[in-house]
């Protein structure tokens, strides 16, 4: 069930705007935003597109067809918003004023005893199959391969290179949100036989990061 004050409106043309204006700043930002995959932002602004459509095709004068079909485009869009925000938009770079403009909120300060993320990330890397690697993580000296209870999961940052850096943690590209594990890392074709680095940190529900792991190496099978 949905909370009451959520940010997501439910009318369909505040619903279209309020859509519209996230996916404009996020091409506004899209040079410095990084850790964003260029096909995840494609796959939101196909949903939209797609609510859009099923939105003008059910203006009046419509028919009850016309409008069920609004009605689950909206549902898709939205399914598909929530975990857009949840996995890019919820952590740096994004700042609290970036998510202000698009209308997201801020997690609540107040309760600062709750904020701080200790917990530091343990994981192997294994073989899967062609161009696939599975990490198996869980918190650091731990027995049970499970999240920390009110964490979203393990942020999972990782970058490409012939030569690794001495230093790859800063440099790694690649940013998303591991819910559980095992957690699948894919790959091109033209990556096969590239090393692959791969860095670990907690993330609780609030969006805040906590230390990362060690980073770890492996050839893209």
């Amino acid at each position: 069930m949905e909370h009451k004050r959520d940010y997501i409106p439910r009318n369909a043309a505040q619903f279209s705007s309020f859509v519209k204006t996230l996916l404009n700043y996020v091409e506004s930002k899209s040079s410095e935003w990084t850790h964003i995959p260029p096909v995840k932002t494609a796959d939101l602004t196909a949903k939209y597109n797609a609510f859009v459509s099923a939105f003008d095709a059910a203006q009046p004068p419509s028919r009850s067809p016309d409008i069920v079909a609004r009605q689950v485009a909206q549902k898709e869009c939205t399914k598909a918003l929530r975990v857009f925000v949840k996995q890019f938009l919820h952590f740096d770079p994004v700042t609290d004023i970036d998510r202000a403009e698009m209308g997201i909120p801020n997690h609540d300060t107040v309760r600062t005893e709750h904020t701080a993320v200790t917990e530091k990330v343990e994981f192997e890397i294994h073989l899967k199959a062609i161009r696939e690697l599975i990490i198996n993580f869980k918190v650091k000296g731990a027995e049970r391969r499970a999240k920390p209870a009110g964490y979203d999961g393990a942020v999972v940052i990782w970058g490409l290179s012939d030569n690794p850096s001495q230093n790859p943690v800063g440099a790694m590209p690649n940013h998303t949100l591991a819910s559980r594990t095992p957690f699948t890392l894919s790959f091109d074709e033209a990556d096969r036989g590239k090393t692959v680095s791969i860095a670990l940190a907690w993330q609780n529900e609030r969006g805040i990061t906590g230390p990362w792991s060690e980073y770890k190496t492996a050839i893209v099978p």
